[in-house]
């Protein structure tokens, strides 16, 4: 008995060293070095509260009022909050707030209308969309006909007359809005149009921007989409997981196919943190983030052209960006190393019609939420342009890498991250 309360009273950094020093020496990296991987940022603290809560002992299967097990009289108030908080700060008829992550929302989006060998139209991977938009490794790719959209060569921005040609050639059941490496806005009217035209349901999946729809930095997809799905852990500055919002009609259909279609128990600890992500983003202040991004998106994207990098489609409308690297004679692969070692954060990434291979790329995919999180604006922005800059043009040199590692420690210094908190513990 003794051994029993001990352990359950112990900390992380008691009953496992050696993870609770990893978590502390990421927790230093996350302090000391700039992100700029677009699909990362900062949660607030109370976020992590609600992740590391005793919710996590709890099971819960099924919905608010019709659970499986006893004792859900707490999470299914928790539950229905994050319910009606996602409705009303997206303006949808129903939220499913149990999605474990951005890929099973979309697996449940689809699975709700779709049947295997139906035809969906989406976007390239190679040219901006996702793996859950038809690769051929994800389950997409196996159990769908996929026709694939893709961007213009001049401009490198989405052409809907083509969308528009294809959905009329191919006829789709489902087309796909949204992406994961687009730096534009989406026209999701002129989705509507042509999935109405093609007798297709649109799906939009707005990962990566719904914290600026919540926001009003971007247009908000749900008036014209039959479903849209999101991860809430990117721009929204959420936990790790995901939603599906949809029209009132596919209520029913959605939910059976989340549970128990796709999953079992739902992460309790993960749905309350999203309630209070949804709760944060429908504060004043959060449209002030929003705005912020995308005001620093821009400045870093202004300056990097300064400085002579091209930018795929000439620019950003929303929170990244993606540079062509080829006239600089080095790849994605390496230059997502060299700024590593330099203490700046970011992911190599396919351009449109790449020569590279996915796993070299000819890419660099920047990002401006998570810096916005941490208090950085456009001064700041520049000056992590112009270091980006050094470190590529010097190829890693060690002096080059040195000087630039210390100015960004010194920028980081400057706004602060998770002050009180140490290591895996916060004391």
């Amino acid at each position: 008995m003794e051994f029993f309360e001990d352990l359950m009273e112990a900390a992380l950094d008691e009953v496992d060293p050696e993870i609770s020093g990893l978590v502390a020496e990421e927790l230093e990296r996350q302090r000391v070095h700039i992100e700029l991987i677009a699909s990362e940022n900062f949660v607030p603290r109370a976020i992590m509260e609600a992740q590391g809560s005793i919710l996590t002992n709890k099971y819960a299967e099924g919905y608010p009022r019709k659970k499986y097990y006893g004792g859900c009289k707490y999470v299914e108030r928790i539950e229905e909050i994050a319910i009606e908080r996602a409705k009303k700060l997206f303006g949808s008829d129903h939220a499913n707030v149990q999605p474990h992550a951005g890929t099973t929302a979309n697996q449940a989006a689809y699975f709700t209308v779709m049947k295997p060998g139906d035809t969906m139209l989406a976007m390239k991977l190679d040219q901006g969309g996702h793996l859950s938009h038809g690769h051929p490794l994800n389950f997409t790719g196996m159990i769908y006909k996929i026709a694939s959209y893709g961007v213009n060569r001049d401009t490198e921005m989405i052409d809907y007359d083509e969308i528009a040609r294809l959905a009329r050639e191919c006829a789709p059941k489902v087309i796909v809005a949204g992406a994961s490496a687009y730096p534009r806005k989406i026209d999701f009217a002129r989705f509507r149009q042509i999935a109405d035209e093609a007798g297709a349901v649109l799906i939009t999946d707005m990962a990566h921007i719904a914290g600026l729809v919540a926001g009003g930095a971007h247009e908000n997809p749900t008036p014209h989409s039959d479903f849209v799905t999101s991860t809430t852990q990117k721009t929204l500055r959420g936990p790790r997981g995901a939603f599906v919002l949809c029209r009132g009609k596919y209520a029913s259909d959605l939910d059976r196919t989340v549970f128990p279609g796709v999953q079992g128990g739902p992460i309790m600890q993960a749905i309350a943190a999203k309630a209070a992500c949804f709760k944060i983003a429908s504060a004043p202040a959060f449209r002030d983030y929003a705005n912020q991004v995308v005001k620093n998106a821009s400045a870093l994207a202004k300056e990097l052209q300064e400085l002579g990098y091209r930018l795929v489609s000439g620019g950003t409308d929303n929170h990244m960006m993606l540079i062509d690297l080829r006239s600089k004679k080095v790849t994605g692969k390496d230059a997502e190393r060299i700024l590593e070692e330099a203490g700046i954060t970011a992911n190599k990434n396919s351009i449109p019609f790449d020569p590279e291979k996915p796993t070299v790329t000819s890419g660099l995919r920047l990002g401006a939420a998570a810096v916005t999180s941490r208090g950085m604006k456009e001064g700041e922005m520049r000056e992590i342009a112009r270091a980006i800059d050094e470190v590529i043009s010097a190829s890693g040199d060690v002096e080059a890498t040195n000087r630039v590692r210390s100015r960004m420690a010194e920028m980081s210094a400057s706004y602060p991250l998770y002050r009180g908190m140490r290591g895996a513990r916060a004391r």
